[in-house]
């Protein structure tokens, strides 16, 4: 593994018990309700509808709680990460949920050796897990083998243009993937968990401009169905943004100045 993502393993590896025990994730819950979904599959469930009979793969799934979320809205599910940890702590909540989901060890770029090719008719990608991948091009390829034909891709992440900001709104970060690595350290994850700090506070992220996410689908033989740019975000990227009444974090003056997520999907054509 490169010395990068060995980095970042690192950093996830160490958020996995603090993630376990916060507010936000707030597993206990997930657990419990039987008809409960994360917040952030809450928030794609008019996109996504009923995915009964469908075989879904949830990439980059760390601690499981959407992975299991599609699962209560009808899906067979199977998650992929690449961290040991996180996968011991979604097979314990998927447990806990009486959810027959089944969680896989792997590296993303080596997806379809772990998982095999042509056998879901869904693949998931969560909030924040484009930045942590150097290659999008070989992510898109890695979709595009996963999916049967007709199969769809569902993509929500943070906008590239807000990546490319800092915490302060200062234009500091590459847009394009050309512009490599941004290595940051931080001793604090993003959840609410009462100050406790990270033993492993350094990790490398990559941006990837919107034409180069949509352009590396088309070019692995995707077709794109839908892209929706929004000005709102499930976290404060920025601490000028305020959180309004629906739950939603925006700027507080004129949101409307810069896109802050976005919706994509696509379906593998034959």
């Amino acid at each position: 593994m490169h010395p990068e993502r060995e980095a970042n393993l690192r950093n996830w590896e160490a958020r996995v018990a603090i993630h376990v025990g916060s507010r936000d994730y707030d597993v206990d819950a997930l657990a419990s309700g039987a008809r409960r979904l994360s917040d952030v599959v809450a928030f794609d469930v008019p996109a996504l509808g009923d995915l009964t009979g469908l075989d879904a793969v949830h990439l980059q799934c760390h601690i499981g709680t959407d992975t299991i979320s599609l699962a209560r809205l009808g899906a067979r599910v199977t998650g992929l990460d690449f961290s040991p940890s996180a996968l011991g702590a979604a097979r314990e909540l998927a447990a806990r949920a009486g959810i027959a989901a089944t969680f896989v060890e792997s590296e993303l770029y080596d997806a379809c050796a772990a998982l095999g090719v042509s056998r879901f008719d869904l693949v998931y990608t969560g909030v924040g897990a484009l930045c942590w991948l150097p290659d999008i091009r070989r992510w898109a390829r890695v979709v595009a083998g996963l999916l049967r034909p007709g199969g769809r891709l569902y993509l929500r992440d943070g906008h590239p243009m807000m990546w490319a900001f800092d915490v302060d709104m200062v234009l500091s970060h590459p847009y394009f993937e050309s512009g490599g690595a941004v290595r940051l350290e931080c001793d604090v994850t993003y959840t609410d968990d009462d100050g406790a700090r990270l033993a492993e506070p350094v990790t490398y992220e990559y941006n990837h401009g919107l034409g180069e996410v949509v352009q590396a689908l088309l070019d692995a033989g995707l077709a794109l169905t839908r892209l929706v740019e929004l000005d709102s975000c499930d976290w404060q990227g920025f601490e000028s943004m305020v959180k309004g009444d629906d739950g939603r974090w925006r700027l507080p003056d004129r949101p409307e100045r810069m896109a802050l997520m976005y919706v994509l999907e696509a379906r593998k054509q034959g």
